[in-house]
C-alpha cells in the first residue's frame, strides 16, 4: 500500500502550501544505483540485496531506457535464466516524474500506482533521481518542524505586527502549456496574501484549491493562458482564461467524474474531472463560458461575512 495520507483538497493550510511549492526534486534522492543492458539479472539481484532495494533503472548513458524489479528477479531465478543479460527482460514501459513537477504529482502518483518508487528525470530526459513515499513523508516532516519552529520563534519572542491590510488590488500571472516547474506558484502568492492578511484559514484554504484547480486546468488542459486575481478587503475574485481549444459542453464537464483528458494526463494523476466542480463548489459565486478561441472561468470568495468552509 503506497497511498500516501494527504490530499490536495482536505489537507491543512500548511500541507497545501508545502505540497503546492516543493517540487519532485526538493524530495528525491539522487545517489541512484544503475545497470546497463549488458549487465547480468544475477549481478542486478546481488546490487539489490547490497543496497536493500526492490528495482533498478537499466541507463545507456545518462538516458534511462528500463527497469529490473524484484518481481523480474524472481522470474528469472524461477525460469532459469538469472546468468542472462538484463536486457532481454527488463521492462521498458516505464511511468516516470520529470524534477520540475510539484510534488503533489507524485502524491496523485502514488495513490494511482502500486509502485515502490518512480524514477526521476530532467527536461533533457536524463535519469536524476529516485522518489518514494517515503521520501515524500519525511521532507514534509521535516518541512512541517520547520514551520512550526518559526512559530514558536515568533511567540517566544512576542513579535507584534498589524495584519496587512488588503485594499485593492490586481495581480496576473501568466500560464504555460505543460509548464510544470512554476505549476502551483499564482495559487501559492493567493495563500501567502491571504495569510499575512490574517484571513481564516477556512477561507484560505478555498482560496487555495480554486486558484489551484484553474491553473492547473490551464497547464494541463489548454494552449496556455492566464490567471487573475483581484482583491478587496471583502472578496477575492479569480479569472482563468485560455487561449483553446475550448470545451465543446460546459454541463458535462461540471459534472463530477467527466473528463476529456488523454491518457498522459491521466497518467500524471490528473483528469480525474473533479477539477471545476471543485473549483465551483468552494467558491461563492461562479461563472464559465467557453468557445474554440478559449475558455473563461470567474469566480470569488467572499473574505468577509463568508459562508463558511464548503
Amino acid at each position: 500500500m503506497n497511498e500516501i495520507p494527504i490530499n490536495t483538497i482536505s489537507s491543512p493550510t500548511v500541507i497545501l502550501d508545502l505540497i503546492y511549492s516543493l517540487k519532485v526534486k526538493d524530495v528525491m534522492y539522487t545517489d541512484i544505483i544503475t545497470a546497463t543492458m549488458d549487465t547480468s539479472l544475477r549481478k542486478i539481484q546481488n546490487l539489490m540485496k547490497i543496497n536493500k532495494i526492490t528495482g533498478i533503472p537499466i541507463v545507456q548513458g545518462k538516458r534511462m531506457i528500463g527497469l529490473v524489479s524484484i518481481d523480474d528477479i524472481i522470474q528469472a531465478l524461477d525460469k532459469g535464466y538469472i546468468e542472462e543479460p538484463c536486457k532481454e527482460y527488463m521492462t521498458t514501459n516505464i511511468t516516470i516524474l520529470e524534477d520540475d513537477m510539484p510534488i503533489s504529482f507524485a502524491i496523485n502518483y502514488f495513490d494511482k500506482f502500486s509502485f515502490h518508487r518512480f524514477p526521476v528525470i530532467d527536461k533533457g530526459k536524463e535519469l536524476v533521481g529516485i522518489i518514494t513515499s517515503r521520501d515524500i513523508t519525511a521532507t514534509l516532516l521535516v518541512e512541517i518542524n520547520k514551520e512550526i519552529e518559526d512559530l514558536e520563534k515568533a511567540n517566544a519572542e512576542n513579535i507584534s505586527r498589524d495584519a496587512y491590510k488588503i485594499e485593492g488590488e490586481v495581480k496576473s500571472h501568466t500560464i504555460i502549456r505543460f509548464d510544470f516547474e512554476k505549476a502551483g506558484y499564482a495559487s501559492t502568492q493567493v495563500k501567502k496574501k491571504l495569510k499575512l492578511a490574517e484571513i481564516p484559514s477556512a477561507i484560505i484554504r478555498r482560496a487555495a484549491i480554486a486558484c489551484y484547480e484553474l491553473e492547473m486546468n490551464i497547464v494541463v488542459h489548454s494552449n496556455g493562458g492566464e490567471l487573475i486575481t483581484i482583491y478587496t478587503p471583502q472578496k477575492l475574485t479569480i479569472i482563468a482564461q485560455d487561449k483553446g481549444p475550448g470545451i465543446k459542453d460546459i454541463e458535462k464537464a461540471l459534472t463530477p467524474g467527466w473528463s476529456t483528458a488523454t491518457d498522459w494526463i491521466r497518467s500524471l494523476g490528473f483528469g480525474a474531472g473533479m477539477g471545476l466542480p471543485n473549483v465551483r463548489n468552494v467558491c461563492d459565486d461562479f461563472s464559465i463560458t467557453s468557445s474554440e478561441k478559449g475558455t473563461h472561468v470567474e469566480c470569488s470568495i467572499n473574505l468577509s461575512d463568508s459562508k463558511g468552509d464548503k
